[in-house]
Order: C-alpha cells, then sequence, then structure tokens
C-alpha cells in the first residue's frame, strides 16, 4: 500500500480526446508535497506517512510547529496529513512527491470536505418528494409531512430525516479516473467532479477496490530537484 498525497483543487476544466469529444476533469494541483515525518511499528504502533503541504508564513506558526517543521528540516506547511502504508513503501523524510506518482488511467480514491448549503429542507438535503402541487396543499408544498409515530413510541426517533444544516462534511469518493498528470507543473487531471470547494485541500489515495497499475512508481513518484534549483557555483 502505498502513500497517497494531499493536492489542493484549482477547479474544473475539459480535455478533448482524440475524437474530438469533450470530457469534463478536475484539476488538483501539488503544492510542495513533503513528507514531513514517519511512523513506525516500533516507536507509534503503526507505519504511516505524514505529508504537508503548501507554505504557512512563519509568523502564523507556533514556536512548537516551527521546532517540529525545522527538525524535519521542512519549510512550515500550511496542511498536514497522514497516510497509512506498508514497511515497505517507507519514503525518506524531505522527499517530495510528484504528480508522476499516478498515472493516466489509474482510479484513486478522494476525500474531501463538501461544499457548505447551510440550512437546508428535506426537499433539497434527503430529495423527499413534496407535498401534492394542489389537490388540497396550500402552503406546505415543500413541507416533510408528519415525523412522529401514534402514542406507542410517542417520540421521534434519532436520525429523522428532517431540514437542518447540510454540507460541510467529510466524503469520500471512490474510483475516480486520473485521465492525464503533468509532473512538470504538478498538476493531476481527474475525471469528474470531485467534493469540495475550489482552492480547498483533498486527500488523493489508490483506490481501495481496483488493483494499483504496474507502471504506477512504488513506493511513490519523487520529485527529483530541478539543475535550476540548484546552487549556483
Amino acid at each position: 500500500m502505498r502513500t497517497g498525497v494531499i493536492a489542493q483543487k484549482v477547479g474544473m476544466t475539459r480535455l478533448f480526446g482524440d475524437d474530438g469529444a469533450h470530457v469534463p476533469v478536475t484539476v488538483l494541483r501539488l503544492d510542495g508535497c513533503q513528507v514531513v515525518a514517519v511512523r513506525t511499528q516500533e516507536k507509534d504502533g503503526y507505519t504511516a506517512l505524514q505529508l504537508g503541504v503548501g507554505k504557512a508564513k512563519v509568523k502564523n506558526v507556533g514556536k512548537p510547529m516551527r521546532g517540529y517543521f525545522a527538525k524535519a528540516k521542512v519549510e512550515p506547511k500550511r496542511k498536514l496529513a497522514e497516510f497509512r502504508v506498508d514497511k515497505d513503501a517507507v519514503v525518506d523524510v524531505g522527499a517530495e512527491i510528484s504528480a508522476a506518482h499516478y498515472v493516466p488511467g489509474q482510479f484513486v480514491d478522494i476525500a474531501g470536505i463538501t461544499i457548505g448549503k447551510g440550512f437546508a429542507g428535506v426537499m433539497k438535503r434527503w430529495n423527499f418528494a413534496g407535498l401534492e402541487a394542489s389537490h388540497g396543499v396550500s402552503i406546505s408544498h415543500r413541507s416533510h409531512g408528519s415525523t412522529g409515530g401514534r402514542q406507542d413510541p410517542g417520540r421521534t426517533f434519532k436520525n429523522k430525516k428532517m431540514p437542518g444544516h447540510m454540507g460541510v462534511e467529510r466524503v469520500t469518493v471512490q474510483n475516480l479516473r486520473v485521465l492525464a498528470t503533468d509532473a512538470d507543473r504538478g498538476l493531476i487531471m481527474i475525471k469528474g467532479a470531485v467534493p469540495g470547494a475550489d482552492g480547498g485541500y483533498v486527500l488523493v489515495r489508490d483506490a481501495a477496490k481496483r488493483p494499483r497499475p504496474k507502471d504506477a512508481p512504488f513506493p511513490a513518484g519523487i520529485r527529483a530537484a530541478a539543475a535550476a534549483d540548484a546552487p549556483k557555483a
């Protein structure tokens, strides 16, 4: 089991196939996705990688976390997340994961925080049909109808589908296909929609219900240091 990545949702666009048909895609960007820490079975009781993404202003980072990042020799990160991995899939601290970690045609699972919808009614929140448009119904066309039972049980059961706050919850969408990647710009093109608002962070993992492609890099797609990034003599 390989590590996943933390990606930022840029927005949606479309790609054109060889036959001219356009396919809607969501663009995800890897903004300096580095390994910040390694959890080991001997020390922590499980094996995982902690990744960080995005640049955080030093003035907004507390002293304990400054020391934490300094120990790992990485810049302060805006977002941290852990990914469980196998022992043979551990990557060194400081390594940067590239968009080439995934290959076109691969299936992935993506988790994100959905867009908030505020206080929503039952027709929007639970897909209720509502009441009749006429036939005696005057002002309750979008109401939920009765919510209780008889004298027994004499109460409304918990988890009853009713109006309330909708959205801002963690959702995982499985088996989304990777259509294309751009390692130089750190972009991953996902077919279809991805949960979350533009600019938000999502967690991308290998699909749990699909086999990993044989050409997918293992233990990870590591971004090599570019010649331009090297210090000049």
